[in-house]
């Protein structure tokens, strides 16, 4: 077997490739854009380039056949906020053969560790967790729109090599076609007869302002979180761009209290409804193909991306609130029956009690691994969010 950075563009093409040998049977697997894929190791299109380093390989048998790909990247802005510096891998494809996967998993782990690394963590994006992240082991259906899939005998080889549970992820589905609990439009209501909080819906015309406010409530929500970074408005403002042919305005709410930015929330209808008929291609009869399919209202589920409320207006009511206008909203486009709230990771028992409490039902397990590089060094999981941020918060406490 033989080990190929990619380089050439034949590579970048057997790169992309790669996913027909592993998936070519599957009847789950929606193959991402290639394009997307091209932009996350594209320097000109990726702003992590400007604080880290990626590169990816494919693995070659010795008829000259490609049998794996993977990559390997460093944030630097997270890479040294753990106990060890630690990078990332991801990507990872790999034909059913453990000698293979363990090449592939030393190939990264030397990258890495020449560059001063001493743990990896697996698979992940070089990019926001929002897309690619975590291993799935549980719930092999359709995966929604950004959410990593993969065989299941690819956990044996995450756990053979060494890597270990570093955080769970959990997605829940809600039937939109039930009604939520009492209990929880009661919380609404009270929420909403405080006429100091208001809620509304994104739009295009005001997209600056609900950017730095997604900004804001962001960075405010998670700087609690272990290895938490604030976020980037470029990032923000590309990726809005990317999901403009296909995000819908009323599906994005943010609350203010005496206009004060206090929540948001995002989701998108569920573009792999649709990508599963391009088969990774855009091209000309592709982008007509993308149309026809979006008029027709194909695309019947939705994801929850991201949720983030400020830790003083926690226990306030908002995410009741803004679940209630969404779900106005949502009436009024019967065609869309499932949303998937996805992913919650362990060290977030708030957001899964969120989940719970609008009755939504287990859909999907991902795993985020670690694979620490020294027997010296001991291995440590994520933490969980203190319970009491709101209370820390109110007291000006720093985390």
């Amino acid at each position: 077997m033989k080990l190929i950075e990619v380089t050439e563009r034949k590579h970048h093409r057997q790169f992309l490739e790669m996913v027909e040998t592993i998936y070519r049977n599957d009847p789950w697997y929606v193959r991402p854009l290639d394009d997307e894929t091209e932009a996350v190791f594209d320097k000109q299109r990726n702003s992590f380039f400007q604080h880290g380093e990626a590169t990816r390989w494919i693995l070659l048998n010795d008829d000259g056949e490609v049998i794996g790909r993977v990559a390997a990247f460093i944030n630097n802005r997270k890479a040294y906020t753990f106990q060890q510096p630690t990078g990332g891998m991801g990507f990872f494809e790999c034909i059913n053969d453990p000698d293979a996967a363990r090449l592939l998993f030393d190939c990264c782990r030397d990258w890495l560790a020449a560059r001063g690394m001493q743990a990896m963590d697996g698979p992940v994006n070089f990019g926001e967790n929002d897309v690619n992240w975590g291993l799935l082991v549980e719930g092999f259906i359709h995966p929604g729109f950004g959410m990593n899939y993969n065989p299941p005998y690819y956990r044996e080889f995450f756990e053979g090599y060494g890597f270990k549970f570093y955080f769970e992820q959990v997605s829940n589905h809600l039937d939109l076609t039930k009604p939520f609990p009492d209990r929880f439009w009661k919380i609404a209501e009270w929420a909403m007869r405080k006429p100091e909080l208001i809620f509304e819906h994104f739009t295009f015309a005001k997209a600056d302002k609900y950017i730095r406010d997604m900004k804001e409530v962001y960075d405010d929500a998670w700087k609690f979180h272990e290895n938490f970074t604030p976020m980037d408005e470029a990032t923000l403002r590309r990726g809005l761009e990317k999901a403009k042919p296909f995000m819908d305005p009323e599906m994005i709410w943010y609350a203010y209290y005496e206009k004060e930015p206090v929540a948001f929330l995002i989701q998108f209808p569920d573009l792999n409804q649709i990508l599963k008929h391009l088969h990774g291609k855009l091209h000309a009869w592709n982008k007509l193909k993308f149309l026809w399919l979006k008029y027709r209202k194909t695309m019947t589920r939705t994801r929850i991306v991201i949720m983030g409320v400020k830790p003083k207006f926690q226990r306030f009511g908002v995410e009741s609130g803004i679940f209630w206008h969404l779900n106005e909203k949502m009436k009024k486009k019967p065609h869309i029956t499932e949303l998937e709230l996805s992913w919650v990771g362990d060290f977030n028992p708030k957001m899964r009690a969120l989940h719970e409490s609008v009755g939504a039902t287990f859909a999907k397990r991902h795993i985020t691994y670690r694979k620490i590089f020294s027997d010296d060094i001991e291995f440590q999981r994520s933490t969980i969010i203190p319970v009491d941020t709101k209370e820390k918060a109110l007291r000006g406490e720093e985390p």
